[in-house]
C-alpha cells in the first residue's frame, strides 16, 4: 500500500529538544505503519487508532483465525473471511477513517489479495465501494458472471466513474483540440469577421508607424470558413487485453468527448485476436465499456489493418493505436502497416497505456521498431493526452515524457 513519507525511526538518544509530545506522535505513527504489538515501539493503540489499525491488520496483518488466504499462496494471511456482511463492515470503516484516494488502493488490495471479486456480484456490496477506475476494470472483467440483480447497480457504478472523469477531462480536451483544430485551418487571406487580431499585429509588427502608434497590417492572418465542416478524422485503435483495462476506460470517456466535437470524425476501434468497431456506441462510453471484452490475445496487425481500411483522408487523420505492443500476429505486417499509414500523410501515434499508472510492461522490441519508424512509443496520462492530441493534430512534434 502506498503511505506517505514516514519520520526517521525513534532512537533511545532522542534529542532534548524533541517534546514529549512529538515524540509520542512519531511512536503513534510507526505503531501504524508497523502493524503489530511487539514491533518494538511500546505503543499501545486505543480509540480510532485501535480501529484504524484494526481495518489495516484485516487486510495486511499475518494470520487471523478464519481469515482468507491471499491468492498468491504466501503465509500471510487476512481477517476479511468469505462474509459479505463483514466485508461490508470493513468498507464502511475504511472510508470513515482514510481518505479516498487510500480506500481506492485499499479496495484493489483486497480485491487482487484476497479473492473477493465474487462479492462484487452482491448490489449490497457495490453500494458500499468506493468507484475508481480500477474497481470499473473488475466489473467489465466480471460482467459474463453479474447477476440480473447487480447489472443495474454495477451499470450506476461504472456511470459514476465515467461521468467524474468526463467532468475532469472534458472541458480541457475540447479547448486544446479545439485551439489545435482553429490554428490547424488559419489563412491569409480571410473575411473581416475571421481574421485573428492577435496573429495578425504579431505578423505585421515590422510595419508599426510610430507617429500614429498604429501598425499597418499588410498581411491578415485568420481562419478558414469551414468552421462547421469536418477538418481532422481520429482513430483511436485500443487494446483490450487484461492489462491494458485502466487504458480502455479512459478511451471510451476520451472517445466520447472526441465524438462531440463535430470539426472531429472520430473512431473507435478495440481488438484482442479480433477487432470491434465501436464508434456508433460513442455517445454513451458507458455502452462502449460493457461492449468491450477484456482479457484473451492481441493481434495488433489485424487492427490496424481494419484501421488503414477506414482512412480516406491521410493527410487530415490521426491514428492512436493504445497498446502494450505484446503482439500475437505477424510482427512485420504490422510495422510495415504503420510505415505505410505515415508514408501516405497519417499522423501514428503509439502510446503504451493512457492511465494514471504509468508505462505498463510492454514489447520493447517493438517498442523500439516503431521509434526507428518516426512514432516513439510511450506511457501517456489522461491529463497529458490533449496536448499529445494537439500536437499530432497540428503536426509538430509530440510532447514525449521525459523516461
Amino acid at each position: 500500500m502506498t503511505t506517505t513519507q514516514l519520520p526517521e525511526p525513534p532512537s533511545p538518544q532522542s534529542s532534548p529538544l524533541l517534546s514529549e509530545q512529538a515524540r509520542q506522535e512519531r511512536l503513534r505513527r510507526w505503531r501504524l505503519v508497523l502493524g503489530g504489538e511487539a514491533d518494538g515501539t511500546g505503543r499501545t493503540l486505543t480509540g480510532r487508532d485501535a480501529a484504524m489499525d484494526g481495518a489495516l491488520a484485516a487486510l495486511y496483518r499475518g494470520a487471523d483465525e478464519g481469515g482468507a488466504r491471499p491468492r498468491t499462496g504466501g503465509p500471510r494471511s487476512a481477517g476479511l473471511g468469505g462474509s459479505a456482511p463483514q466485508v461490508a463492515r470493513w468498507l464502511g470503516d475504511i472510508r470513515e477513517y482514510f481518505p479516498t484516494s487510500v480506500v481506492q488502493v485499499m479496495q484493489q488490495d483486497a480485491i487482487t489479495r484476497l479473492g473477493l471479486e465474487r462479492l462484487l456480484l452482491e448490489p449490497e456490496m457495490l453500494e458500499a465501494v468506493e468507484p475508481d477506475v480500477h474497481l470499473v476494470s473488475t466489473l467489465l472483467s466480471l460482467k459474463h458472471a453479474l447477476p440480473e440483480t447487480t447489472r443495474e447497480t454495477a451499470r450506476a457504478v461504472v456511470a459514476r466513474v465515467v461521468a467524474d472523469l468526463e467532468r475532469r477531462l472534458a472541458d480541457r480536451t475540447r479547448a486544446t483540440l479545439g485551439g489545435a483544430l482553429d490554428r490547424s485551418a488559419r489563412v491569409n487571406r480571410p473575411r473581416h469577421r475571421d481574421i485573428d487580431w492577435g496573429r495578425t499585429i504579431r505578423a505585421n509588427l515590422a510595419n508599426y508607424l510610430p507617429e500614429y502608434r498604429t501598425v499597418v497590417p499588410e498581411r491578415l492572418v485568420g481562419y478558414a470558413r469551414a468552421q462547421r465542416s469536418v477538418k481532422k478524422e481520429v482513430i483511436l485503435c485500443v487494446d483490450q487485453s487484461g492489462s491494458m483495462a485502466p487504458s480502455v476506460v479512459h478511451s471510451a470517456v476520451f472517445g466520447a468527448v472526441l465524438s462531440s466535437m463535430k470539426t472531429l470524425s472520430t473512431r473507435l476501434v478495440v481488438f484482442d485476436t479480433s477487432v470491434v468497431d465501436l464508434t456508433e456506441q460513442l455517445s454513451d462510453p458507458v455502452d462502449v465499456l460493457f461492449a468491450t471484452q477484456l482479457g484473451g490475445g492481441t493481434d495488433i496487425n489485424r487492427a490496424l489493418a481494419y484501421c488503414q481500411s477506414r482512412i480516406t483522408r491521410p493527410a487530415d487523420t490521426v491514428v492512436v493505436l493504445i497498446s502494450d505492443l505484446y503482439e500475437g500476429g505477424i510482427r512485420d505486417e504490422m510495422l510495415k502497416r504503420v510505415a505505410a499509414m505515415k508514408a501516405a500523410g497519417v499522423q501514428f501515434v503509439a502510446l503504451l497505456a493512457l492511465s494514471d499508472e504509468g508505462a505498463p510492461a510492454y514489447d520493447h522490441a517493438h517498442a523500439a521498431a516503431l521509434a526507428a519508424l518516426g512514432c516513439p512509443a510511450f506511457a501517456c496520462t489522461p491529463d497529458a493526452f490533449p496536448e499529445i492530441m494537439a500536437a499530432a493534430v497540428e503536426r509538430r512534434p509530440l510532447p514525449v515524457p521525459e523516461t
